[in-house]
């Protein structure tokens, strides 16, 4: 039988309207003056706290490069956590704005650590750098390397790991300073991995729980026989999934459980968030209409608390990125030593969670947009899966031992839902059945085209795609390449 559904000429055409206030402050002077004022402040913050007698401009200096960081991180990776439930209409862009600034923030202060990696994920071995001021000099050119690109990336609109900027921007700057020697290439391979093991299996995950969400609530006759039946159990793994998460990933800088307490950790929440939401579900959908916006509905509180804890675990694991290479040029220039682990101070760490809120807010709707509705279109249970499958995937991962990135698990989702779509639009029996049945029951006329129009629409912007694709091919390179000039242009300014 003929496939066609009108509704979908407006799936990549709907854009979020979003209030006038906000646009405003995300474009023009305004943020930039903004901006401006807060790493002023940052490196005031430096001058008055950091204790330094030698080298206190060049740590003051450091202190406003990490600010910058912070706002770029803000600008371009917080869009992850909160941009899907944008797009679905779960929440309005200032409500997640707010919401994330808020978490973000909150995961820094409270679950950031008061000890961080002064080189991100381990890949250069500071022991062989001999000079402190060699090192100090690599940090600052790996931060500026590192802000600059993603900067760019927010830009392009293009979302890209944070993480992997500031590793690419510390390894050009060690080889740089010291030589190909300095890195540790199994670290670097193993990072790169991640950049096809993170989108797929988060695309997968995400691709498969939206498969069992058309097929056991979207293509049923009752809707909301099938609601009650399946909604508190996909909220319960959802409960059970974040709750492992943030044991595994938010808080993990503060506390460290085995597997056992993790797995029981998450099986608890399961049962317990079960048992309260099955009776809330069944009272909230009395009297509701059998069609797919009941479904919505029923999914948007899950969504928002979704957006709450992926910003949390964001900041507490995130932030190191802006301060980490931060608290290492604060350590060496007072110390006159190299640490691979150093102690964060209180104002280093307000930089770092304040940076990242603010950026969200003064530059974060380019990417909560793209994001959320550029890619595809969703809506709450496509956004449901993407923030599922965030959290999911990072547990399999850690429990296999993978590198995985958390901003390519989060496209990867989308792309995954968007992919899948498109073949379920044209391959899925189910659907064609419940369809056909629709329209015999209204005796609509089907135009013969009809399944051609539907077999060829794309739910999925190919442009956006490869430029997605390429940006995360080229982060570590790109920022290597970058901080390896400004290194080599430091050491002719000193």
């Amino acid at each position: 039988m003929p496939l066609s559904k009108p509704t979908l000429d407006k799936d990549l055409e709907k854009i979020v309207h979003v209030e006038a206030a906000t646009r405003s402050l995300s474009s023009g002077l305004a943020s930039h003056a903004i901006a401006l004022l807060f790493l002023g402040a940052a490196g005031v913050l430096a001058g008055i706290y950091a204790g330094v007698e030698a080298n206190t401009a060049l740590v003051i200096f450091a202190a406003m490069l990490g600010g910058y960081m912070a706002l770029n991180i803000g600008a371009n990776d917080v869009a992850n956590n909160v941009g899907p439930a944008v797009g679905s209409r779960a929440m309005t862009l200032t409500t997640a704005l707010v919401i994330a600034a808020v978490f973000e923030s909150a995961g820094a202060l409270i679950a950031g650590g008061d000890v961080v990696s002064t080189i991100s994920k381990g890949i250069i071995d500071p022991a062989q750098v001999a000079d402190s001021q060699i090192f100090i000099s690599a940090m600052m050119a790996a931060l500026i390397a590192a802000a600059l690109w993603v900067n760019l990336a927010t830009v392009i609109g293009a979302p890209v790991s944070t993480t992997h900027a500031v590793v690419g921007g510390v390894m050009g700057g060690g080889i740089a300073a010291v030589g190909f020697q300095l890195v540790n290439w199994s670290t670097m391979g193993a990072i790169a991995a991640s950049w096809v093991i993170s989108p797929i299996l988060g695309g997968a995950i995400a691709a498969l729980f939206l498969w069992f969400i058309k097929a056991n609530l979207i293509y049923r006759d009752d809707k909301i026989a099938a609601a009650r039946r399946w909604i508190p159990l996909l909220i319960a793994i959802m409960a059970g999934a974040f709750a492992c998460y943030l044991s595994v990933k938010g808080l993990k800088r503060v506390w460290k459980p085995d597997g056992l307490s993790v797995s029981m950790i998450g099986i608890a929440t399961f049962l317990l968030v079960w048992m309260i939401v099955h009776p809330l579900i069944r009272r909230q959908s009395e009297g509701m209409e059998n069609r797919n916006k009941s479904l919505r509905i029923l999914f948007r509180i899950p969504l928002i608390c979704s957006a709450a804890l992926l910003s949390f675990a964001h900041g507490a694991n995130d932030v190191a990125n802006a301060i980490g290479p931060l608290a290492a040029i604060l350590h060496s220039a007072e110390f006159g030593d190299i640490a691979a682990k150093a102690v964060v101070p209180p104002w280093i760490m307000v930089i770092g969670a304040f940076g990242i809120s603010l950026g969200l807010f003064l530059y974060g709707p380019k990417l909560v947009r793209m994001v959320g509705d550029k890619i595809t279109k969703m809506n709450p249970m496509r956004a449901y899966c993407v923030a599922l499958s965030a959290a999911i995937t990072v547990i399999i991962a850690s429990w296999l031992g993978l590198p995985v990135s958390s901003t390519h698990i989060a496209v990867g989702a989308v792309f995954g839902v968007g992919f899948f779509r498109e073949f379920y639009t044209t391959r899925s029996k189910q659907r064609r059945e419940m369809i056909g049945q629709r329209r015999e029951t209204a005796e609509t006329a089907i135009p013969p085209q009809g399944a051609e129009e539907s077999r060829n629409r794309k739910l999925v912007r190919r442009s956006h795609f490869l430029t997605i694709i390429a940006a995360w091919v080229i982060t570590v390179p790109a920022a290597a390449i970058l901080s390896a000039g400004i290194f080599h242009a430091l050491l002719l300014l000193r």
